[in-house]
Protein backbone atom coordinates (compact mmCIF):
# COMPACT_ATOMS: atom_id res chain seq x y z
CA UNK A 1 0.00 0.00 0.00
CA UNK A 2 3.06 2.38 0.72
CA UNK A 3 4.69 1.60 -2.17
CA UNK A 4 1.39 2.21 -4.18
CA UNK A 5 1.10 5.30 -2.17
CA UNK A 6 4.85 6.77 -3.08
CA UNK A 7 4.19 5.50 -7.16
CA UNK A 8 0.56 7.38 -6.84
CA UNK A 9 2.90 10.29 -5.65
CA UNK A 10 5.49 10.11 -8.32
CA UNK A 11 3.02 10.31 -11.29
CA UNK A 12 1.07 12.95 -9.80
CA UNK A 13 4.57 15.18 -9.42
CA UNK A 14 5.45 13.61 -12.87
CA UNK A 15 2.30 15.27 -14.57
CA UNK A 16 2.55 18.46 -12.32
CA UNK A 17 6.27 18.88 -13.73
CA UNK A 18 4.70 18.17 -17.07
CA UNK A 19 1.89 20.42 -17.24
CA UNK A 20 4.26 23.19 -15.73
CA UNK A 21 6.79 22.58 -18.34
CA UNK A 22 3.84 23.06 -20.93
CA UNK A 23 2.30 26.13 -18.97
CA UNK A 24 6.03 27.65 -19.74
CA UNK A 25 5.88 26.71 -23.19
CA UNK A 26 2.47 27.87 -23.89
CA UNK A 27 3.55 31.26 -22.22
CA UNK A 28 6.39 31.69 -24.49
CA UNK A 29 5.20 34.60 -26.57
CA UNK A 30 5.23 33.95 -30.25
CA UNK A 31 7.95 35.03 -32.01
CA UNK A 32 6.13 37.38 -35.13
CA UNK A 33 8.16 39.98 -34.43
CA UNK A 34 12.19 39.58 -35.22
CA UNK A 35 13.83 43.34 -35.56
CA UNK A 36 17.31 44.07 -36.14
CA UNK A 37 19.18 45.45 -33.31
CA UNK A 38 16.27 44.43 -30.62
CA UNK A 39 15.46 41.00 -32.05
CA UNK A 40 12.56 39.00 -30.94
CA UNK A 41 12.67 41.27 -27.73
CA UNK A 42 9.72 43.95 -27.52
CA UNK A 43 11.23 45.69 -24.66
CA UNK A 44 14.38 45.91 -26.43
CA UNK A 45 13.04 48.50 -29.30
CA UNK A 46 14.20 51.75 -29.31
CA UNK A 47 11.43 53.73 -30.87
CA UNK A 48 12.97 57.04 -30.68
CA UNK A 49 15.29 55.69 -33.72
CA UNK A 50 13.28 53.57 -35.50
CA UNK A 51 13.17 54.83 -39.53
CA UNK A 52 10.58 56.85 -40.20
CA UNK A 53 8.14 56.90 -43.61
CA UNK A 54 7.28 60.09 -44.79
CA UNK A 55 4.42 60.95 -47.35
CA UNK A 56 1.68 63.09 -48.46
CA UNK A 57 -1.12 64.37 -46.27
CA UNK A 58 -5.13 65.01 -46.47
CA UNK A 59 -7.97 65.70 -44.64
CA UNK A 60 -11.19 63.60 -45.79
CA UNK A 61 -13.56 65.00 -43.64
CA UNK A 62 -12.48 67.86 -41.02
CA UNK A 63 -13.40 68.04 -37.41
CA UNK A 64 -16.47 69.66 -36.68
CA UNK A 65 -19.04 70.82 -33.12
CA UNK A 66 -21.28 68.40 -32.48
CA UNK A 67 -24.82 68.68 -31.45
CA UNK A 68 -24.67 69.56 -27.92
CA UNK A 69 -21.13 71.61 -27.85
CA UNK A 70 -20.19 73.85 -25.16
CA UNK A 71 -19.55 77.41 -26.39
CA UNK A 72 -16.94 77.97 -28.87
CA UNK A 73 -14.51 79.54 -25.81
CA UNK A 74 -15.22 76.47 -23.86
CA UNK A 75 -14.42 73.91 -26.47
CA UNK A 76 -12.49 70.43 -26.38
CA UNK A 77 -12.47 67.36 -27.80
CA UNK A 78 -15.37 66.28 -26.48
CA UNK A 79 -17.46 68.68 -27.68
CA UNK A 80 -16.70 67.73 -31.20
CA UNK A 81 -18.43 64.99 -33.57
CA UNK A 82 -17.42 61.27 -33.78
CA UNK A 83 -15.23 60.61 -36.98
CA UNK A 84 -13.88 57.00 -36.58
CA UNK A 85 -14.07 53.26 -38.32
CA UNK A 86 -12.00 54.30 -41.48
CA UNK A 87 -12.53 51.87 -44.51
CA UNK A 88 -10.75 52.75 -48.00
CA UNK A 89 -11.69 51.27 -51.79
CA UNK A 90 -10.78 52.19 -55.12
CA UNK A 91 -13.79 51.31 -57.11
CA UNK A 92 -15.08 52.59 -60.65
CA UNK A 93 -11.87 54.64 -60.98
CA UNK A 94 -12.40 56.35 -57.46
CA UNK A 95 -11.32 56.34 -53.87
CA UNK A 96 -14.14 56.09 -51.95
CA UNK A 97 -13.72 56.00 -47.61
CA UNK A 98 -16.68 55.00 -45.60
CA UNK A 99 -16.12 56.18 -41.51
CA UNK A 100 -18.62 56.48 -38.54
CA UNK A 101 -19.95 59.82 -37.39
CA UNK A 102 -21.65 60.19 -35.05
CA UNK A 103 -23.07 63.47 -32.19
CA UNK A 104 -20.10 62.62 -29.81
CA UNK A 105 -17.32 60.29 -28.74
CA UNK A 106 -18.23 57.15 -29.31
CA UNK A 107 -21.15 55.03 -30.62
CA UNK A 108 -23.78 57.31 -29.31
CA UNK A 109 -27.60 57.09 -30.44
CA UNK A 110 -27.92 58.69 -33.90
CA UNK A 111 -24.66 57.78 -34.90
CA UNK A 112 -24.33 56.89 -38.84
CA UNK A 113 -22.17 56.08 -41.69
CA UNK A 114 -21.12 58.68 -43.94
CA UNK A 115 -18.41 58.48 -47.42
CA UNK A 116 -16.33 60.55 -49.42
CA UNK A 117 -15.02 59.90 -52.76
CA UNK A 118 -11.91 61.06 -54.62
CA UNK A 119 -10.23 61.35 -57.95
CA UNK A 120 -6.32 61.28 -56.64
CA UNK A 121 -6.36 59.89 -53.27
CA UNK A 122 -5.58 63.38 -51.61
CA UNK A 123 -8.36 65.62 -52.49
CA UNK A 124 -11.91 64.57 -51.18
CA UNK A 125 -15.49 65.29 -51.57
CA UNK A 126 -17.54 67.22 -49.23
CA UNK A 127 -19.51 63.98 -46.83
CA UNK A 128 -22.81 62.58 -47.79
CA UNK A 129 -24.63 59.82 -45.44
CA UNK A 130 -25.09 56.23 -46.26
CA UNK A 131 -27.58 55.53 -43.99
CA UNK A 132 -29.48 58.93 -43.05
CA UNK A 133 -29.30 59.66 -39.66
CA UNK A 134 -31.23 56.96 -37.48
CA UNK A 135 -33.59 57.53 -35.00
CA UNK A 136 -32.82 57.54 -31.16
CA UNK A 137 -32.14 55.02 -29.57
CA UNK A 138 -30.54 53.28 -32.57
CA UNK A 139 -26.82 53.89 -34.60
CA UNK A 140 -24.88 52.82 -37.02
CA UNK A 141 -20.62 51.38 -36.98
CA UNK A 142 -18.97 51.54 -40.19
CA UNK A 143 -17.76 48.14 -41.41
CA UNK A 144 -16.26 48.13 -44.42
CA UNK A 145 -16.05 48.76 -48.10
CA UNK A 146 -16.42 45.17 -50.05
CA UNK A 147 -16.76 45.02 -53.81
CA UNK A 148 -18.69 41.39 -54.68
CA UNK A 149 -19.29 40.65 -58.05
CA UNK A 150 -18.66 43.89 -58.99
CA UNK A 151 -21.10 45.63 -57.20
CA UNK A 152 -20.19 47.92 -54.29
CA UNK A 153 -21.18 47.68 -50.74
CA UNK A 154 -20.92 49.47 -47.75
CA UNK A 155 -21.12 47.16 -44.61
CA UNK A 156 -22.75 48.70 -41.39
CA UNK A 157 -23.47 47.40 -37.99
CA UNK A 158 -26.82 48.24 -36.56
CA UNK A 159 -27.25 48.57 -32.96
CA UNK A 160 -29.65 49.83 -30.34
CA UNK A 161 -28.33 52.03 -27.60
CA UNK A 162 -25.10 53.36 -26.40
CA UNK A 163 -22.49 51.48 -28.12
CA UNK A 164 -22.91 47.77 -29.96
CA UNK A 165 -21.84 45.44 -26.93
CA UNK A 166 -24.34 43.76 -24.77
CA UNK A 167 -27.04 41.48 -23.71
CA UNK A 168 -27.90 40.28 -27.39
CA UNK A 169 -31.93 40.80 -26.73
CA UNK A 170 -31.72 44.73 -25.49
CA UNK A 171 -28.28 45.57 -28.22
CA UNK A 172 -30.19 44.27 -31.42
CA UNK A 173 -26.72 43.80 -33.07
CA UNK A 174 -27.16 43.45 -36.72
CA UNK A 175 -24.80 43.51 -40.24
CA UNK A 176 -26.33 44.92 -42.97
CA UNK A 177 -25.21 46.22 -45.89
CA UNK A 178 -26.01 48.95 -48.80
CA UNK A 179 -25.19 49.20 -52.22
CA UNK A 180 -24.29 51.56 -54.63
CA UNK A 181 -26.64 53.18 -57.05
CA UNK A 182 -24.34 54.60 -60.19
CA UNK A 183 -26.94 56.04 -61.77
CA UNK A 184 -28.97 57.61 -59.29
CA UNK A 185 -25.84 58.38 -57.07
CA UNK A 186 -27.37 56.93 -54.20
CA UNK A 187 -26.83 54.35 -51.28
CA UNK A 188 -30.26 51.64 -50.82
CA UNK A 189 -30.54 49.10 -48.77
CA UNK A 190 -29.28 45.64 -49.95
CA UNK A 191 -30.15 43.23 -47.43
CA UNK A 192 -28.75 41.91 -43.71
CA UNK A 193 -26.06 40.00 -43.61
CA UNK A 194 -26.13 38.16 -40.05
CA UNK A 195 -27.81 38.65 -36.90
CA UNK A 196 -25.74 39.60 -33.63
CA UNK A 197 -22.78 40.09 -35.59
CA UNK A 198 -20.36 43.19 -36.15
CA UNK A 199 -17.49 42.28 -38.75
CA UNK A 200 -14.07 44.29 -38.50
CA UNK A 201 -13.13 44.33 -42.31
CA UNK A 202 -14.86 43.52 -45.51
CA UNK A 203 -14.62 40.10 -46.15
CA UNK A 204 -11.60 37.80 -48.08
CA UNK A 205 -11.66 35.33 -50.85
CA UNK A 206 -10.92 31.65 -49.53
CA UNK A 207 -9.42 29.16 -53.04
CA UNK A 208 -13.25 27.81 -52.66
CA UNK A 209 -14.72 31.07 -53.72
CA UNK A 210 -16.59 31.27 -50.37
CA UNK A 211 -15.85 34.83 -48.65
CA UNK A 212 -14.58 34.58 -45.00
CA UNK A 213 -14.93 37.53 -42.64
CA UNK A 214 -14.16 37.87 -39.03
CA UNK A 215 -17.35 38.16 -36.86
CA UNK A 216 -17.89 39.35 -32.98
CA UNK A 217 -21.38 38.74 -31.03
CA UNK A 218 -22.62 41.32 -28.65
CA UNK A 219 -21.07 39.39 -26.06
CA UNK A 220 -17.31 39.65 -27.77
CA UNK A 221 -17.03 36.32 -28.83
CA UNK A 222 -14.72 35.80 -31.82
CA UNK A 223 -16.24 33.72 -34.94
CA UNK A 224 -15.66 34.13 -38.41
CA UNK A 225 -18.48 33.47 -40.96
CA UNK A 226 -17.82 31.46 -43.88
CA UNK A 227 -20.10 32.14 -47.12
CA UNK A 228 -21.20 34.83 -49.15
CA UNK A 229 -21.14 33.48 -52.38
CA UNK A 230 -25.01 32.32 -53.03
CA UNK A 231 -26.19 34.75 -51.31
CA UNK A 232 -25.26 38.15 -49.15
CA UNK A 233 -26.87 36.21 -46.12
CA UNK A 234 -25.94 32.63 -46.54
CA UNK A 235 -22.93 32.30 -43.96
CA UNK A 236 -21.67 29.47 -41.73
CA UNK A 237 -20.36 30.36 -38.73
CA UNK A 238 -17.38 28.88 -37.11
CA UNK A 239 -15.85 29.48 -33.37
CA UNK A 240 -12.85 30.76 -32.99
CA UNK A 241 -12.22 31.77 -29.68
CA UNK A 242 -14.70 33.12 -26.53
CA UNK A 243 -13.97 36.24 -24.02
CA UNK A 244 -13.43 33.94 -21.32
CA UNK A 245 -11.39 31.04 -23.27
CA UNK A 246 -7.91 32.38 -22.59
CA UNK A 247 -7.19 33.54 -19.01
CA UNK A 248 -6.11 37.43 -19.03
CA UNK A 249 -7.06 37.34 -23.17
CA UNK A 250 -9.80 39.72 -24.07
CA UNK A 251 -10.38 39.30 -27.62
CA UNK A 252 -11.04 42.49 -30.18
CA UNK A 253 -11.08 43.37 -33.18
CA UNK A 254 -9.18 40.54 -35.16
CA UNK A 255 -7.67 40.57 -38.90
CA UNK A 256 -7.09 36.84 -41.08
CA UNK A 257 -4.95 36.84 -43.80
CA UNK A 258 -3.93 33.30 -45.88
CA UNK A 259 -0.22 32.39 -46.33
CA UNK A 260 1.46 31.08 -49.71
CA UNK A 261 0.27 27.11 -48.25
CA UNK A 262 -3.33 28.08 -46.89
CA UNK A 263 -2.64 28.46 -44.14
CA UNK A 264 -4.80 31.15 -42.26
CA UNK A 265 -3.28 33.80 -40.05
CA UNK A 266 -5.22 35.40 -36.98
CA UNK A 267 -3.72 38.18 -35.17
CA UNK A 268 -6.05 39.78 -32.42
CA UNK A 269 -5.90 43.45 -30.45
CA UNK A 270 -6.17 42.30 -26.62
CA UNK A 271 -8.33 43.94 -24.22
CA UNK A 272 -7.03 42.02 -21.11
CA UNK A 273 -4.25 44.51 -20.45
CA UNK A 274 -1.28 42.53 -21.98
CA UNK A 275 -0.40 45.29 -24.62
CA UNK A 276 0.78 42.23 -27.12
CA UNK A 277 -1.07 41.22 -30.15
CA UNK A 278 -2.48 37.40 -29.69
CA UNK A 279 -2.17 35.13 -32.67
CA UNK A 280 -4.31 31.61 -33.76
CA UNK A 281 -4.13 29.64 -37.05
CA UNK A 282 -6.07 27.67 -39.02
CA UNK A 283 -5.09 24.76 -41.13
CA UNK A 284 -8.77 23.83 -42.79
CA UNK A 285 -9.75 27.34 -44.47
CA UNK A 286 -10.84 28.86 -41.12
CA UNK A 287 -13.20 26.17 -39.75
CA UNK A 288 -11.21 25.28 -36.79
CA UNK A 289 -8.31 27.24 -35.22
CA UNK A 290 -5.64 26.52 -33.07
CA UNK A 291 -5.78 28.36 -29.23
CA UNK A 292 -4.93 31.94 -29.52
CA UNK A 293 -1.59 32.77 -27.82
CA UNK A 294 0.41 35.76 -26.36
CA UNK A 295 2.45 37.22 -29.21
CA UNK A 296 6.21 39.09 -28.71
CA UNK A 297 4.77 41.89 -31.08
CA UNK A 298 3.55 45.06 -29.13
CA UNK A 299 0.12 46.96 -29.33
CA UNK A 300 -1.17 49.96 -27.53
CA UNK A 301 -4.41 48.55 -27.27
CA UNK A 302 -5.86 49.57 -30.64
CA UNK A 303 -7.16 48.04 -34.00
CA UNK A 304 -4.55 46.79 -36.83
CA UNK A 305 -4.93 45.73 -40.23
CA UNK A 306 -2.72 43.77 -42.67
CA UNK A 307 -2.53 43.69 -46.51
CA UNK A 308 0.12 42.15 -48.63
CA UNK A 309 1.41 44.88 -51.71
CA UNK A 310 2.11 43.85 -54.98
CA UNK A 311 5.45 43.83 -54.05
CA UNK A 312 5.79 40.30 -52.61
CA UNK A 313 5.57 41.63 -48.76
CA UNK A 314 2.95 42.00 -46.29
CA UNK A 315 2.75 45.60 -44.41
CA UNK A 316 0.92 45.72 -40.93
CA UNK A 317 -0.14 49.07 -39.77
CA UNK A 318 -0.76 49.58 -36.08
CA UNK A 319 0.13 51.78 -32.80
CA UNK A 320 3.22 49.49 -31.83
CA UNK A 321 4.27 51.52 -28.50
CA UNK A 322 2.75 51.38 -25.93
CA UNK A 323 4.67 54.23 -23.79
CA UNK A 324 3.01 56.47 -26.00
CA UNK A 325 -0.10 54.82 -27.08
CA UNK A 326 -2.05 55.85 -29.84
CA UNK A 327 0.17 59.21 -29.93
CA UNK A 328 2.53 57.24 -32.71
CA UNK A 329 1.29 54.94 -35.67
CA UNK A 330 3.77 52.43 -37.27
CA UNK A 331 4.28 50.42 -40.21
CA UNK A 332 6.22 46.75 -39.42
CA UNK A 333 7.01 44.68 -42.94
CA UNK A 334 6.87 41.04 -43.27
CA UNK A 335 8.58 39.44 -46.55
CA UNK A 336 6.78 35.70 -45.66
CA UNK A 337 3.33 37.00 -44.03
CA UNK A 338 5.04 34.92 -40.72
CA UNK A 339 7.44 37.15 -39.21
CA UNK A 340 7.61 41.02 -39.42
CA UNK A 341 11.48 41.99 -39.76
CA UNK A 342 11.27 45.56 -39.83
CA UNK A 343 9.38 48.52 -38.24
CA UNK A 344 9.06 52.42 -38.91
CA UNK A 345 6.89 55.07 -37.67
CA UNK A 346 5.08 56.83 -40.01
CA UNK A 347 5.48 60.66 -40.05
CA UNK A 348 1.75 61.61 -39.75
CA UNK A 349 2.11 65.93 -39.70
CA UNK A 350 0.17 68.09 -37.67
CA UNK A 351 -3.14 69.17 -40.27
CA UNK A 352 -1.83 72.39 -41.90
CA UNK A 353 -5.24 73.81 -41.71
CA UNK A 354 -8.11 73.52 -39.24
CA UNK A 355 -11.86 74.79 -39.49
CA UNK A 356 -11.98 78.13 -37.55
CA UNK A 357 -14.71 76.36 -35.00
CA UNK A 358 -11.93 74.03 -33.76
CA UNK A 359 -8.99 76.80 -33.77
CA UNK A 360 -9.19 76.91 -29.71
CA UNK A 361 -8.33 73.50 -29.34
CA UNK A 362 -5.69 73.37 -32.47
CA UNK A 363 -2.71 71.99 -29.66
CA UNK A 364 -4.97 69.02 -29.40
CA UNK A 365 -4.67 68.04 -33.36
CA UNK A 366 -0.61 68.14 -33.26
CA UNK A 367 1.42 65.82 -34.33
CA UNK A 368 2.69 63.91 -30.88
CA UNK A 369 -0.41 65.36 -29.42
CA UNK A 370 -3.18 64.18 -30.85
CA UNK A 371 -4.21 60.04 -31.19
CA UNK A 372 -4.02 58.58 -34.67
CA UNK A 373 -5.98 55.20 -34.66
CA UNK A 374 -7.85 52.44 -37.05
CA UNK A 375 -5.98 52.21 -40.00
CA UNK A 376 -6.89 50.47 -42.87
CA UNK A 377 -4.95 50.72 -46.20
CA UNK A 378 -5.46 49.80 -49.93
CA UNK A 379 -2.65 49.97 -52.62
CA UNK A 380 -3.44 52.15 -55.52
CA UNK A 381 -0.73 53.25 -58.00
CA UNK A 382 2.64 52.41 -56.36
CA UNK A 383 1.47 53.95 -53.28
CA UNK A 384 -0.24 52.86 -49.76
CA UNK A 385 -3.17 54.69 -48.99
CA UNK A 386 -3.89 54.76 -45.19
CA UNK A 387 -7.46 55.82 -43.87
CA UNK A 388 -7.01 56.96 -39.97
CA UNK A 389 -8.87 58.87 -37.26
CA UNK A 390 -7.15 61.98 -35.36
CA UNK A 391 -8.26 61.92 -31.66
CA UNK A 392 -11.45 60.09 -33.08
CA UNK A 393 -12.88 63.18 -34.63
CA UNK A 394 -10.95 63.77 -37.91
CA UNK A 395 -11.32 61.22 -40.79
CA UNK A 396 -7.31 61.68 -42.49
CA UNK A 397 -5.11 59.88 -45.04
CA UNK A 398 -1.79 59.66 -45.34
CA UNK A 399 -0.14 58.59 -48.60
CA UNK A 400 3.08 56.46 -48.53
CA UNK A 401 5.28 55.87 -52.17
CA UNK A 402 5.92 51.40 -51.82
CA UNK A 403 9.58 52.60 -53.05
CA UNK A 404 9.96 54.27 -49.68
CA UNK A 405 8.90 51.24 -48.10
CA UNK A 406 10.91 48.85 -50.53
CA UNK A 407 14.44 50.37 -48.66
CA UNK A 408 13.30 49.20 -45.39
CA UNK A 409 14.02 45.72 -46.66
CA UNK A 410 17.09 46.23 -48.30
CA UNK A 411 20.31 44.92 -45.95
Amino acid sequence: MFNMLRLTAAAISLFAALLAGSSLVADDPVPVLNLPGSGTNPDAIDYDTLPVLTGQHAIINPAARGPHSRPVDQLDLADLRLNLHNYLVHHDGRYWCLWSDGPKVEDYPTQEMKYSTSEDGLTWSPARSVTGTPEEPFAWIARGLWVRDGELLALGAHYRGHGAFGPPDRKQLTLKAFTWNSDAGTWEPRGTLHENAINNFPPQRLPSGDWIVTRRDSRFNVSVLIGGRNALDDWQAFPVVGVKDVDGFRPDEPIIWALPEGTLVGLYRDNGGSQRLFHATSEDQGRTWSRPLLTNFPNATSKLFSMKTSRGYRVLVLNANPKVGRRQIHLAISPDGRTFTRLARLDVPTPAELPDEVARIRKKFRSGIASLQYPHVIEQDGHLLIALSRGKVQTEVFRVDLDDVDRFLRP
